[in-house]
């Protein structure tokens, strides 16, 4: 496993606030059930949604998390736990080079969907992920803002996963961002990582695993993201689309399993569940810009529009 090397100054001198404790909620059932509220949370997933194999259903396949919360450091546990060994960009100083969400954006390219029609500056980012700073800011549709909060108390600060900003202070001192590639023994990277945490709270944005995947519904290979949950995941699934001026539009929305969405799964002594989420949908357009790459984010419950996020991504241009 490749060792980090602490960033200079402390995180207070990077204007960053230290990650949260961990602590268990009043009602804990366990340390293999965890918190009441996650448990039900995944009776519900067994109850409404069907039992898997996830041999016939890689495209659900991913890292699933423990019960105790996930954080920014999860991939170098769950790499360790599973054979993998983590590589990570250390900088141009240190003679790393930089590292992509997918190999290529040439991955994606299939049936409706050709990779080298999208903009140049986009496919650097997805394959130079690792050398781009990121801005983050995000626009709740006012009545679901409440809707934010509740979520963020009962699940989100508590895992320490998927903390969606609330108010401008959340993104003030901006966002850090980490991408590390997990390696199989043998050589060959099994997925890619992206970590994104809120400086001002030091609380996980995101922490997901990101590769190309190909699904029983789309004919051309999809980007999936894995975030690891308790005892399970959510899994994105999104279909590329190449949008006006070259930009890349990819699509959560499907009518029926195998097609592309947002899919919950739940790991239960050997056995999985997975369940289809139709009602929640997302848009995410990424397009080149004059002060570098931009990506308008969209998320839709029911057919409304509930949260827009926004993010500026910048780098140096490739050596």
């Amino acid at each position: 496993m490749t060792d980090r090397p602490a960033p200079e100054g402390g995180r207070e001198e990077r204007g960053e606030a230290a990650p949260p404790s961990p602590s268990r909620p009043a009602l804990w059932l366990g340390d293999r059930r965890g918190a009441a509220v996650d448990w039900t949370t995944q009776q519900w997933v067994k109850a409404t949604g069907r039992r898997v194999d996830v041999a016939e259903t890689p495209w659900l396949d991913g890292p699933t998390g423990e019960p105790s919360g996930i954080g920014e450091e999860f991939f170098e546990a769950w790499a360790a736990a599973n054979g993998l060994s983590v590589e990570e960009d250390l900088g141009a100083e240190a003679g790393g080079a930089a590292r992509g969400l997918l190999p290529s954006l040439d991955a994606l390219s299939g049936p409706g969907f050709d990779a080298g029609a999208v903009d140049a500056s986009v496919r650097d980012f997805y394959g130079r992920t690792s050398a781009y700073e990121v801005e983050a800011w995000a626009e709740w549709s006012g009545l679901f803002r409440p809707f934010g909060g509740l979520v963020a108390t009962l699940f989100s600060r508590r895992l320490d996963q998927l903390n969606l900003p609330l108010g401008a202070l959340d993104t003030s001192r901006g966002t850090t961002s980490r991408v590390l590639h997990l390696v199989r023994p043998g050589g060959g990277v099994a997925m890619a990582a992206w970590v994104r945490t809120l400086r001002a709270t030091g609380r996980s944005l995101y922490v997901g695993a990101y590769s190309a995947a190909r699904v029983p519904g789309h004919p051309a290979p999809c980007v999936r993201v894995v975030f690891p949950l308790p005892n399970g995941a959510c899994t994105v699934l999104l279909r590329p689309e190449v949008d006006e001026g070259g930009a890349l539009r990819l699509v959560s929305s499907g009518a029926a399993w195998g097609d592309p969405g947002l899919y919950l799964n739940v790991h239960d002594g050997g056995r999985v569940w997975g369940r289809a989420v139709r009602s929640l949908r997302e848009t995410i357009r990424v397009y080149a810009a004059r002060d570098g790459v931009r990506t308008d984010h969209t998320l839709r419950l029911g057919g409304r529009v509930f949260l827009r996020l926004h993010y500026r991504l910048t780098a140096p241009p490739a050596a």
